[in-house]
């Protein structure tokens, strides 16, 4: 059973860029796939992007359009979400999350969740 931890979340100002960690423990890091997704307050929680289990498939959100780039490192048992050009819409907590089985973009894809790390972007 894996567990993962977010970091990297903060304050920009709209314009910046960030770089999202997901540290993993416990299991075998490179058999999962990794998603991010975000959750702003009472709403469903969105997809954001995925990567499957060497890093060599990615799927990004259509909003994302280019400004997020989900990478990892097995050798770290570490995930990444690189954003730029943020805007002040990009405001939420993120989460990241994996799955043994499915290289999915629904949260009912995934088995093991992060806490989340807050993002705020100002304008």
């Amino acid at each position: 059973q894996v567990q993962l931890v977010e970091s990297g979340g903060g304050l920009v100002q709209a314009g910046g860029s960030l770089r999202l960690d997901c540290a993993a423990s416990g299991g075998s890091f490179s058999r999962y796939f990794i998603g991010w997704f975000r959750q702003t307050h009472g709403k469903e929680r969105e997809f954001v992007a995925a990567i499957s289990p060497n890093g060599g498939n990615t799927r990004y959100a259509d909003f994302v359009q280019g400004r997020f780039t989900i990478s990892r490192d097995n050798a770290k048992n570490t995930a990444y979400l690189q954003m730029k050009s943020l805007k002040p819409e990009d405001t939420t907590v993120y989460y990241c999350a994996a799955s043994q089985r499915y290289f999915a973009t629904t949260m009912t894809g995934y088995e093991y969740w992060g806490q989340g790390t807050l993002v705020t972007v100002s304008s």
